[in-house]
């Protein structure tokens, strides 16, 4: 049983050649070996596609298939001896085209030489199987912890598509930032490298730290207690907790710096500045209320 070419190629029979060229370079694109390879599939439905190309795009041809004159394999009706993927006209497995591929003197060749030319960059059929071209790039958006953007660190991430890819944090990343990992992107044709990854990080706000420039600021809640008397209270630093002492007489607001606690750049780092904010309790109780009543002092009224 005789095959349909126009089928292969995915088009109604009698289909314009300039539609035989359309649907053909999209297929053959899809399916080349330098596209697919190691890939059976791949190879037979370029074959076939090719085969029926042949066939299609050749003016004279595609005519006679059209009238019923000849079949699929370019024999007249009633010779079927051909098949339209071998080597030799007529002959058992022959292709009827004439050569392999790139190779000239079989109808419709001209035609096949200017479309991979226009696919693959020119060339004979043998240098067109050596075309090469480095891969695509990979985009990724990926979310990363704010500590890391202030110590720097080594992460195995997840990304979107399921790939895990090593990154290395530096210190002092903000969000919009992209980093580009060498040879991480979609793989390379024809031998050719593989292209980058490229990751748009987006930082993660954290729950004490807020950054400005290369210094953090972190709001301590301190009693009234200890701000009127003073006091040694535990702060967590990027470091790890540290003690810090409370003045005699903090106010909301008033800050106190710790060099050094900040962004941990190599050459000069940044610092942690403690603003502190003065809690009354959440319950006042009389002793308190009577204490306030009974103070003489007038220069505690702040200026408005």
């Amino acid at each position: 049983m005789s095959w349909d070419p126009y089928a292969v190629l995915g088009l109604p029979r009698g289909a314009e050649i300039s539609e035989v060229k359309k649907a053909y370079r999209k297929l053959a694109k899809a399916n080349h070996p330098d596209v697919r390879p190691n890939d059976p599939r791949a190879e037979e439905t370029f074959k076939r596609t090719t085969a029926a190309f042949n066939l299609l795009s050749d003016p004279e041809n595609k005519a006679k298939y059209d009238r019923g004159e000849i079949d699929a394999e370019g024999q007249e009706q009633g010779f079927r001896g051909g098949h339209p993927f071998g080597h030799g006209r007529g002959q058992p497995g022959g292709n009827p085209f004439g050569g392999g591929f790139g190779q000239s003197g079989g109808p419709g060749a001209d035609g096949f030489e200017d479309l991979f030319s226009n696919m693959f960059g020119g060339g004979g059929g043998q240098q067109r199987r050596r075309q090469s071209a480095r891969g695509q790039d990979a985009k990724y958006v990926v979310d990363v912890d704010f500590i890391d953007t202030v110590t720097g660190a080594k992460r195995r991430l997840a990304m979107t598509d399921g790939k895990v890819l090593d990154v290395n944090i530096p210190v002092g990343v903000e969000s919009g930032q992209k980093l580009r990992l060498k040879s991480q992107g979609h793989p390379g044709m024809g031998g050719a490298p593989p292209g980058d990854a490229i990751l748009e990080l987006r930082v993660r706000d954290h729950k004490l730290y807020t950054r400005k420039g290369d210094h953090l600021y972190l709001t301590l809640p301190i009693s009234l207690t200890e701000a009127v008397e003073g006091a040694k209270v535990e702060v967590e630093t990027p470091k790890g907790r540290k003690t810090l002492s409370v003045p005699s007489g903090s106010n909301s607001g008033s800050k106190l710096r710790m060099r050094g606690l900040g962004l941990q750049l190599k050459d000069k780092p940044g610092d942690l500045y403690i603003v502190f904010q003065v809690m009354l309790p959440e319950h006042t109780n009389s002793e308190l209320k009577n204490f306030l009543r009974t103070w003489t002092q007038r220069d505690d009224k702040p200026e408005r």
